[in-house]
């Protein structure tokens, strides 16, 4: 499997190989490859690289490395849903197929891979199509963080909603947050911005709120790492600021995510487990000490926005507004 490691972004594109279970899992831990959809991806196909090294092995300990493996990368990331999503369709894989022998395993493993790989473009492209219905010629949008085509197989889902606008001649204008601390949205999602022509703006996070008091912003749009059963959203840390000032300001928030960030085990956001990162990321990110020595530091990845303050959720079966539950079941239990 070839990656194209994301922290590298903007200064160099440089793509890495990954030929053991390890290296996928460090990937994803390092945020080599990030995305709630794109690291759904690199773990199903983690599952693949997982059977191809036990290939060899007597059928009982194959399975053993298969499963311990696909353990391996599920504990990789704690809030992605996608992450489990996909891994659970390798163990379904692995489970209907007890009486294949390893060789067969892996291939069929190998098949379940390319399907969700291929589901995902298609699904980015229908959450576009239904997203753009939301925006006209000539408005401008606020996201955060990054949910384009780098954090999914193609094309993206908050900004796949302005690519499928940009498609159908619409004019966006996009204010991006830098997303503090890794700065996903200014090294990610001003680069894939610009490079794809569409217009785009890069402020700090901290500047949201003077924008939007300022300019003409029409609405904000974010993906999501997790949507419980109720509508709260698990988004990368500073999205529900951002919903409380775009609600001050009576601007729309709108999430964009597939079905497979549903959880609907999960009656609200707050049993969406959060993941805390390193304290270096924010004391000296990037190499460069930015905090004293010494201090304590706080930094978890996501928060949690409750579903008041979301507009409406955008999928690929369409569009659902609160009270969000029934729709997200129905969309569930058609899927």
């Amino acid at each position: 499997m070839v990656l194209l490691d994301q922290t590298r972004l903007p200064g160099e594109v440089i793509y890495f190989y990954c030929a053991d279970v390890e290296t996928v899992a460090e990937a994803i831990r390092e945020l080599r490859v990030r995305g709630a959809p794109a690291i759904g991806l690199a773990a199903a196909y983690g599952a693949v690289i997982g059977a191809q090294e036990g290939v060899e092995l007597e059928p009982a300990a194959f399975r053993a490395h298969l499963v311990d493996s696909m353990d391996r990368l599920a504990a990789t990331r704690p809030t992605a849903v996608n992450l489990f999503w996909a891994l659970n369709q390798m163990r379904k894989v692995l489970e209907v197929n007890a009486d294949a022998d390893n060789q067969q395993v892996r291939e069929r493993l190998l098949a379940r891979a390319h399907e969700i790989f291929e589901a995902d473009r298609a699904i980015c492209r229908q959450l576009g199509h239904h997203g753009a219905a939301l925006l006209k010629d000539g408005q401008t949008v606020i996201t955060h963080c990054n949910a384009g085509g780098l954090a999914t197989a193609d094309y993206g889902t908050a900004l796949g909603v302005i690519y499928a606008a940009a498609e159908q001649q619409k004019r966006i204008k996009v204010f991006a947050d830098e997303t503090r601390p890794l700065l996903q949205g200014a090294r990610l999602t001003a680069w894939e911005l610009n490079e794809s022509g569409v217009e785009v703006t890069l402020i700090c996070d901290s500047m949201a709120a003077a924008v939007m008091r300022k300019e003409e912003i029409d609405c904000v749009i974010v993906g999501a790492d997790r949507i419980a059963a109720n509508g709260d959203v698990a988004n990368k840390i500073g999205t529900y600021g951002l919903a409380i000032v775009a609600k001050e300001h009576g601007i729309p928030f709108y999430v964009a995510a597939p079905i497979s960030t549903l959880d609907m085990e999960l009656e609200s956001g707050d049993q969406i487990p959060i993941e805390e990162r390193k304290a270096e990321e924010i004391s000296c990110g990037f190499g460069v000490a930015t905090a004293p020595e010494g201090v304590g530091i706080y930094n978890p990845a996501f928060d949690v926005t409750p579903n008041e303050l979301v507009s409406a959720i955008i999928s690929e079966k369409g569009i659902a507004r609160a009270p969000f539950g029934p729709q997200l079941r129905e969309w569930v239990e058609e899927s």
